[in-house]
């Protein structure tokens, strides 16, 4: 069983988004192959699409562009001879559904969901076209999240599939991030057991109602002391009602948890840091 004082915990209601991912340097010698001379942030553009029309800006403006009602500048496909599997994921954080190429994809908007610090949302922002070294590259991030922290501008890709030429993007990407203020990261792997259980706690994600005051009951009695989850539902007048109470308040960062280890009955549940959402 993991303790409060353990040092390889990752608690649910403390850590954000990125902080979940495993660590890694998808980005390599990639800048090396970038032209970043005097007047860069003139030359590179990134282009978008908006609902009148397609929309061209410098790297130079784009902090103080505004992006609301942009759309995806790549269309989302769906054949049934595609190796990729895209779709629609729902986030309680924007109330509406964005769309994603992947799996991969997917558990991002996930985890970004969980953090629960999401403004806005948009997926395949724009089309980014930058100077190389001897010619010219083009790259479409995967996510740009506005959160209450500030951009975050995100590409995913699983680390054993980042080749040369993607770590060049990527590293491309990471500059226009940088002059704008704005956090990059690549999401290439996942700590240890994050992906499973923030799936089961996604099962809960959206509100419920409480006729029973089941999730006073729970918050009562993780104050007094961390518990494991199953003795702490046990000791609720209906415990399998309380379960599902119990992975929303997890959800909402109510209750904490140890995300580096597998979800299970013994795992220790502590009154959470991060307040309801």
């Amino acid at each position: 069983m993991v303790t409060l004082g353990d040092a390889s915990a990752v608690w649910s209601d403390r850590w954000g988004w990125a902080e979940l991912l495993a660590g890694g340097d998808a980005l390599g010698d990639g800048r090396e192959s970038l032209a970043l001379g005097e007047g860069w942030p003139r030359r590179w553009t990134t282009h978008w699409r908006f609902e009148g029309g397609p929309v061209v800006c410098p790297i130079r403006d784009l902090a103080t562009m505004p992006i609301q009602g942009a759309q995806p500048v790549r269309r989302f496909s769906w054949r049934t001879s595609q190796s990729h599997r895209p779709g629609l994921q729902f986030m309680v954080s924007t109330g509406r559904h964005h769309g994603f190429e992947s799996h991969a994809e997917q558990q991002v908007l996930l985890a970004l969901d969980f953090a629960g610090d999401v403004i806005e949302m948009f997926s395949q922002p724009f089309r980014l076209a930058f100077d190389m070294v001897g010619g010219l590259g083009e790259h479409i991030p995967d996510f740009l999240a506005m959160t209450r922290h500030g951009p975050w501008l995100i590409d995913v890709r699983p680390g054993g599939r980042i080749k040369a030429e993607d770590r060049v993007r990527f590293a491309a990407t990471a500059e226009v991030a940088l002059s704008c203020g704005w956090r990059y990261a690549v999401a290439a792997d996942w700590r240890s057991h994050v992906q499973t259980t923030l799936d089961t706690l996604s099962s809960q994600r959206r509100s419920l109602s409480d006729p029973l005051g089941l999730q006073t009951a729970l918050l009562t009695v993780v104050r007094k002391r961390p518990v494991p989850l199953g003795a702490l539902v046990e000791q609720t007048e209906v415990p399998a009602i309380a379960r599902a109470q119990a992975l929303h308040l997890i959800w909402t960062r109510q209750m904490g948890i140890d995300l580096a280890a597998p979800l299970n009955d013994q795992s220790l549940v502590r009154p959470g840091r991060g307040g309801g959402r």
